[in-house]
C-alpha cells in the first residue's frame, strides 16, 4: 500500500460534484483511497466485493469507479462486463497487483478507461481520477451538444437592435446574468426567449458550464420526468421519481436491457451540472411534474426514476413561457407556489411590432449570418422593400422575419409573397402611414411573383411552393393581372 501522506495543499484541484466508488477487498487500500479522495471529490463510497458494489451502483449514481481486478467471488473484470452490458457508462479505473499484457488488454476490452498496477504512487491514482472525470465531463458535453443540434437552437449572435425596447432588454440581461437567481422569461412566441436565456448563461459565472435547453411542450408526460431526472437501471415505466409520481420513459427512448428492464441513464439536470438548464414553454409542464420541479428548486436535489438515492445538483434554472402564467394559475392549470418560485426575476421580451425600427438591422444581420451557412450569395434589399417589411405586424415576431430571410436567400430575392395576406388584413383595419403607396406595393408584388414564375419556367405549382402561397392564390393573382403567360415561358 502507498505510504505517502494525505495532505490537501492549497490550490489542489477538487471535483466537488463528482461521486466515486472504490471497490477493493483489502481494508487498508479501501481506507487509503477513501481518505485520499474524500477531500477532493463530492462523495466517496466503498465496497469489498463486486456483489456489494453492485448493490451500491443500483442505488447511487457514480461518475467514476476505482475497481480492483482480484476480488473474492466475482472478479472485477467480470463485473465490469456486466456493468457495460447493462448500459452503465461510469468511467472505471482498474487496479491490480498481478497483471500481464493479456490482463491489461482484457481489462480495456471490458470497458475500463485506465489500468494501474499496484503499488502505485499517489500522483498516479489522482491523475487517473482526473482524466477519468474529464472524460466523463466531455462525454456529457458531447451528449448535450448532439441533443442541442438535433433541436432548434438560437444562433450564438446576441440580441440585435438599437431600439429603446432592445436596449432595455440588453440592460436587464446584464443586470441579472451575474446573480444565481431563477429567471422567468415571458413574451410571445418567436421573440427570442431562448436567445435571451443563452445570453444570460454566457454572461454569468456559469458560462464555462453547459447550456441545456429543454422544450417542455415537445415531450409527453410519460417521457419528461425520465428526461429531466434520469432513471436507474431496470426502472420501469411505473417507477417513482423525485416526486413519487409515476412518469417513466418508454423503453425505445432510453434503451432496454436483455432482461427487459431499462438501461440506466442520467437526466438533463445531471448533464447541466455547473451550468444552466433552460426550461422552455414551462407552462406546458404536467401538474405532477410541477410539484417535482418545485421540490428540486427548493432542495437542489433530484431522485432518478427507480432510485432510492437523491443526487445533489448545482444548476441554474431559466424558464420561459408565451402564456400568461398568472392566468394559468387562476385557471388552476399551474401551481401558484411554483409560479412565485420561478418569478424571482421576470424579464419580458417585446414583440417585433413594438420595435420595427430594428427591422433593417435584423434583416442585414440575418443575411450576413445565414448566407454563409446556406452556401448562397447574400441578397440585396432595397429601401422600398425594407419599408414594405416595416408595414407588417409580424405575428411570428423575429423568428418569422428570420425564416423569411432564409427563404429569400434560397430563392435569390426577397420573398415577400408570404406576407401579402397579412398586409391585406392590416390594410383593411387601418391606413398605412410613412410607407410606399398601395399601388407601389402591388407593383412590387407583381414583379416578384412574375420573376419567380419565370425562374421556374412557368410552373405554377413549383412557384407557389417557393412563394409560400397556394396555387389557387397564385392563379388568382395572375388572373387579376391578365397574365396568361409570361415572356417566352408559358404558364402551366
Amino acid at each position: 500500500m502507498p505510504n505517502e501522506p494525505n495532505p490537501l495543499p492549497p490550490g489542489t484541484e477538487r471535483w466537488p460534484l463528482a461521486t466515486v466508488l472504490v471497490v477493493d477487498d483489502e481494508p487498508g487500500m479501501r481506507n487509503f483511497l477513501e481518505k485520499t479522495l474524500a477531500p477532493r471529490v463530492g462523495r466517496v463510497l466503498a465496497a469489498g466485493t463486486a456483489e456489494e458494489a453492485d448493490e451500491l451502483v443500483r442505488r447511487h449514481r457514480f461518475d467514476l469507479i476505482v475497481l480492483d481486478i482480484a476480488l473474492p467471488g466475482k472478479s472485477g473484470i467480470a463485473w465490469l462486463r456486466e456493468l457495460r452490458e447493462r448500459g452503465q457508462a461510469s468511467e472505471v479505473v482498474l487496479i491490480t497487483a498481478f497483471a500481464d499484457l493479456d490482463t491489461a488488454i482484457e481489462a480495456l476490452r471490458a470497458g475500463a478507461s485506465d489500468f494501474i498496477l499496484k503499488p502505485f504512487r499517489l500522483t498516479q491514482i489522482l491523475n487517473a481520477l482526473k482524466h477519468g472525470l474529464e472524460r466523463a465531463l466531455l462525454r456529457r458535453e458531447n451528449w448535450v451538444l448532439r441533443r442541442t443540434l438535433s433541436q432548434r437552437m438560437p444562433a450564438a449572435d446576441g440580441l440585435v437592435g438599437q431600439s429603446i425596447a432592445i436596449k432595455g432588454l440588453q440592460a436587464a440581461i446584464q443586470r441579472v446574468a451575474g446573480a444565481p437567481s431563477t429567471v422567468l422569461l415571458t413574451g410571445e412566441s418567436g421573440t427570442g426567449k431562448e436567445l435571451a436565456a443563452l445570453a444570460l448563461h454566457r454572461n454569468s459565472p456559469r458560462a464555462a458550464g453547459p447550456f441545456v435547453p429543454v422544450i417542455c411542450a415537445t415531450m409527453s408526460p410519460e417521457l419528461i420526468e425520465a428526461e429531466l431526472f434520469g432513471h436507474a437501471h431496470g426502472a420501469s415505466g411505473h417507477a417513482h421519481g423525485a416526486s413519487g409520481h409515476s412518469h417513466g420513459a418508454s423503453g425505445h427512448a432510453h434503451g432496454v436491457t436483455a432482461e427487459g428492464g431499462r438501461k440506466g441513464r442520467d437526466g438533463l439536470f445531471v448533464y447541466a451540472q455547473g451550468g444552466t438548464l433552460f426550461l422552455d414553454e414551462i407552462g406546458e409542464l404536467p401538474p405532477p411534474l410541477q410539484a417535482t420541479l418545485l421540490r428540486v428548486l427548493e432542495d437542489r436535489r433530484i431522485r432518478p426514476l427507480g432510485s432510492e438515492q437523491e443526487i445533489p445538483v448545482d444548476v441554474r434554472i431559466i424558464a420561459a413561457t408565451h402564456r400568461r402564467l398568472s392566468d394559468e394559475v387562476a385557471a388552476g392549470r399551474f401551481r401558484d407556489d411554483l409560479y412565485y418560485r420561478l418569478q424571482v426575476v421576470e424579464i419580458n421580451l417585446p414583440p417585433l411590432r413594438a420595435h420595427k425600427e430594428d427591422i433593417p438591422e435584423l434583416v442585414a444581420h440575418f443575411i450576413n449570418t445565414l448566407s454563409p451557412q446556406l452556401g448562397v450569395p447574400p441578397i440585396e434589399v432595397t429601401p422600398d422593400e425594407l419599408a414594405y417589411l416595416q408595414q407588417y405586424d409580424w405575428p411570428g415576431n423575429v423568428r418569422e422575419l428570420r425564416n423569411l430571410i432564409e427563404r429569400s436567400l434560397i430563392l435569390g430575392a426577397l420573398n415577400v409573397s408570404a406576407l401579402y395576406q397579412g398586409l391585406s388584413r392590416m390594410a383593411g383595419r387601418r391606413p398605412l402611414h410613412g410607407t410606399p403607396a398601395t399601388t407601389d406595393l402591388h407593383t412590387l408584388e407583381k414583379q416578384h411573383i412574375l420573376a419567380v414564375l419565370d425562374g421556374v419556367g412557368g410552373d405554377k405549382t413549383r412557384a407557389a411552393q417557393l412563394l409560400g402561397i397556394s396555387r389557387r392564390t397564385l392563379e388568382r393573382r395572375v388572373a387579376e393581372w391578365g397574365e396568361g403567360g409570361h415572356g417566352a415561358t408559358p404558364l402551366r
